[in-house]
């Protein structure tokens, strides 16, 4: 997957047109977005190089790899979704169970672009706000991918005039420790 974001409900994925999954979600809609936290990017890393796809299509970069089991490859444990038939990664603070609702071809044909309902979210308790269905922005640092370079959250800078957790994410004056 080379991007991801957030429109409300709705998940927009962005993946190279000639890999298993791209191919995949065409001919079944469900799917799974799992958020690992900064501890896991030698599993993505691991992941990285590896396609469902065999043979490998002369189009992947060189290094790339038929895998047929991602899960093993990258030592991470599947674990039973709730309303698709794709499995979670029970690592993942963050897990997001969707269905496909549109799957095209970007201008160029080099990507596919998925725009998915999101029908589940599964979050860690130690990430969310407590007595809410909030994520804990101070709790929750997703690992991010910088021009292919692994980061975590730096300390929080502020926040935005509609948040919902503000008030709820600070002990005192000071900011609470962030757990990674």
């Amino acid at each position: 997957m080379s991007s991801a974001w957030a429109l409300g409900q709705t998940l927009v994925l962005g993946l190279g047109a000639d890999g298993q999954t791209a191919q995949n979600l065409a001919a079944r809609p469900d799917l799974v977005v799992g958020l690992p936290g900064p501890g896991l990017w030698q599993s993505v890393e691991r992941l990285a190089p590896l396609t469902g796809r065999n043979p490998v299509p002369a189009t992947k970069p060189h290094g790339c790899r038929f895998e047929p089991d991602k899960f093993v490859a990258a030592g991470l444990t599947p674990q039973p979704s709730v309303t698709v038939r794709p499995p979670r990664i029970a690592e993942c603070p963050l897990q997001l169970e969707a269905r496909a609702v549109d799957v095209r071809h970007d201008a160029g044909g080099d990507f596919v672009i998925i725009e998915a309902a999101v029908r589940q979210v599964h979050a860690s308790s130690d990430i969310v706000v407590p007595g809410t269905d909030h994520i804990d922005p101070v709790a929750w640092s997703p690992l991010v991918y910088n021009f292919r370079h692994y980061f975590g959250l730096g300390p929080e800078l502020g926040h935005t005039y509609r948040s919902e957790t503000a008030d709820r994410t600070r002990t005192g004056v000071g900011q609470r420790r962030r757990q990674d």
